[in-house]
């Protein structure tokens, strides 16, 4: 009888850790979950890469593979919390890659594309000599040194992987998040967006990356692989595409320069996604915003219902204010939803 390959993810509640735990599963892995979310329930630890003893009951499982999304994570927030940024990016992966070496488990370090900066264009991971301009790129940078060291000195098994503006339909709001779920949300409620003069993006869907990511960890040897979509679009042309989707005001829609440590483009190569994983992504841009799009239109309806009203707001496009539609679409009071 065949054992399941056991796969320990740590930043398991996370926007990728959370579709990689469903993916893993899907896949045939037995999956352990360790977060800094309180959490409990079977087959999830709550624990800090900070307070590496809490991790212990994970490695005393075995898992064959470590997949390491657990970071303090975004541009603006690591500069805003710098030391904590520094402690948990550096010294907490630190201590998970040592108790990996002593439990023989493979570790899938998340890095980022922030670690290129931007001077390098394309992102080349065989050539490129990586330069951020932000303090998450430079501690995700520092980190993939700190893998690289331990693989050649402390005979740890490791695969970097770079992800390049991953998105979900699903994942968490906020200003801190990607162009991607900010520009969905606030025009589905009316809001403004600003969008950087000549920046370009590819978006890789989440369920996409997933794939990828767990055949990084079957990977023998050392080596970083770039997770991204191939399709490069002007962030102009995303936001407008968004716009018509929602049917939003174009007026809602401003261009600004590009602030600092940012990268205006974004390219990354992806001969090793393509030719190592073997992974070619399935989700278009066209479907992703699709998805994104319908998301935040069932967010606007549920939080239409939670304040009272039986029927949902929609966007009025001429005006990109929220209203009440004439004709009722639920038939029965918002009260009796929950049940």
């Amino acid at each position: 009888m065949q054992t399941l390959r056991r796969a320990l993810v740590i930043g398991a509640a996370g926007n990728i850790g959370a579709p990689l735990v469903r993916h893993l599963r899907a896949s045939g892995y037995a999956v352990l979950e360790a977060d800094i979310q309180p959490g409990w329930r079977p087959d999830y630890l709550m624990a800090d890469i900070n307070q590496p003893l809490d991790l212990l009951p994970a490695f005393d499982w075995r898992p064959d593979v470590v997949f390491l999304a657990a970071a303090s994570v975004g541009r603006m927030t690591c500069e805003q919390a710098a030391s904590l940024s520094v402690a948990t990016n550096l010294s907490g992966m630190n201590n998970v890659l040592q108790l990996c070496k002593r439990a023989g488990a493979m570790c899938v370090y998340f890095s980022s594309s922030e670690v290129y900066g931007p001077a390098c264009d394309p992102m080349d991971e065989a050539v490129a000599l990586p330069q951020p301009n932000n303090r998450y790129g430079l501690t995700k940078w520092l980190g993939e040194q700190m893998v690289e060291y331990e693989v050649r000195t402390g005979k740890l098994r490791a695969v970097t992987v770079r992800p390049c503006m991953i998105y979900d339909e699903t994942e968490d709001l906020g200003d801190h998040r990607s162009a991607m779920i900010r520009f969905a949300s606030n025009l589905a409620r009316g809001k403004s967006i600003d969008v950087h003069r000549g920046s370009a993006r590819g978006w890789l869907h989440v369920s996409d990356a997933v794939r990828a990511i767990e055949a990084a960890g079957r990977v023998r040897d050392y080596t970083i692989v770039n997770v991204g979509h191939p399709d490069i679009v002007p962030m102009a042309e995303l936001a407008h595409m968004m716009r018509a989707e929602l049917g939003a005001d174009p007026s809602l829609i401003h261009t600004t320069s590009l602030p600092g440590q940012m990268t205006l483009v974004k390219r990354p190569t992806l001969d090793r996604m393509r030719n190592l994983l073997g992974i070619e992504p399935l989700v278009s841009l066209r479907e992703g915003v699709r998805r994104v799009c319908a998301h935040q239109r069932q967010v606007l309806t549920a939080e239409a219902r939670s304040n009272g009203h039986t029927r949902p707001l929609v966007l009025r496009a001429e005006s990109g204010t929220l209203e009440t539609p004439i004709e009722p679409i639920l038939t029965m009071p918002a009260a009796n939803l929950a049940g």
